[in-house]
């Protein structure tokens, strides 16, 4: 059996973690992920706070494993989410886009483990200072809300491993076995997965979604608004809204105008997708099918082992 430090932390049997994607990450997918042996997330940044409790419940009720919640940090009503959270008796928190210091210590206090997610080593010694058990290193591949830095996962892992004595989860253009494997050459010892898992077929986002999630090719995402919050985007007729403001010097004032309300909803959930944003990492170039999140897992865990047992053989 596969041990580290990882799977300890969290009690799994497979160091895979599903991303916490905003409108894909809902009980259905994360637990199936846990019983997968993998550990499954809710991705609360999409949810207000009754709907979260009731992905939380419906999750305990799947899944008798370890599962976790991602609470994005910027988001309002974060006060809510985390008391439903600790009523909820989760066990574990991941946490993004913000300052790990504001929350950590409370979550620690009610014997909850907490990850932060980072796109640096600066940032990482922050969360290791701020109590984390352990960060995520995602890189500028990654899909939705990423780093300013621009750093790719083949920089990031080393720099963030070498910096903090916490544990390394990797991720940002992680698909397959055998990229996990490379991540942990570099010192990560799991990978978070985002994109694979958008194409499942437990993921709540709309079949429309995950359609243009399989069918894009290498140079169809880009990391775009860096202005607000950096955000990787499929091109489409909403992003090229946001291209021709930005080429022209609009301010932030009025890029937040052409985002708008609910525009990740109607492009993730609602299928639009022209008008919709549409978020995903680069690596859905390298996505043909929607599975179920089991065989995703599986998949992943049979390649790694393979790869392991022969890391310079054929793909």
């Amino acid at each position: 059996m596969f041990s580290n430090r990882i799977t300890q932390l969290f009690n799994i049997e497979k160091p895979i973690i599903q991303a916490g994607m905003i409108w894909a990450s809902g009980w259905r997918l994360a637990s199936a992920v846990s019983n997968a042996g993998g550990l499954g997330i809710i991705g609360s940044g999409s949810m207000y706070p009754d709907v979260l409790r009731e992905h939380i419940q419906k999750c305990k009720a799947a899944t008798a494993k370890p599962f976790a919640v991602n609470v994005p940090l910027l988001y309002p009503d974060i006060d809510q989410l985390i008391s439903i959270i600790i009523e909820e008796g989760v066990k574990i928190v991941f946490t993004s886009a913000g300052n790990p210091k504001t929350w950590t210590a409370i979550l620690k206090e009610k014997g909850i483990t907490v990850v932060h997610v980072v796109s640096s080593s600066k940032f990482a010694l922050k969360a290791q200072e701020a109590g984390c058990d352990a960060v995520v290193a995602e890189g500028f591949e990654a899909g939705g809300h990423n780093g300013r830095e621009e750093t790719t996962s083949m920089v990031l892992i080393p720099a963030v491993k070498k910096a903090v004595h916490i544990p390394v989860i990797a991720a940002g253009g992680i698909a397959t076995g055998r990229q996990m494997l490379a991540t942990m050459v570099l010192g990560a010892e799991a990978v978070q997965i985002g994109s694979r898992f958008v194409a499942s077929e437990e993921a709540s986002s709309h079949l429309n979604f995950k359609q243009a999630v399989i069918n894009s090719s290498e140079g169809d995402t880009v990391l775009t608004l860096k202005q607000l919050a950096p955000v990787r985007l499929i091109k489409n007729d909403f992003y090229n809204q946001v291209q021709e403001a930005e080429q022209r010097g609009a301010s932030k004032e009025e890029l937040i105008q052409l985002l708008g309300r609910a525009r990740a909803k109607r492009g993730m959930f609602e299928g639009n997708l022209d008008e919709g944003e549409l978020e995903i990492g680069q690596v859905s170039a390298l996505l043909d099918d929607i599975l179920p999140a089991a065989t995703i897992t599986e998949n992943i865990w049979m390649e790694f082992n393979k790869a392991l047992a022969n890391p310079l053989g054929s793909a």
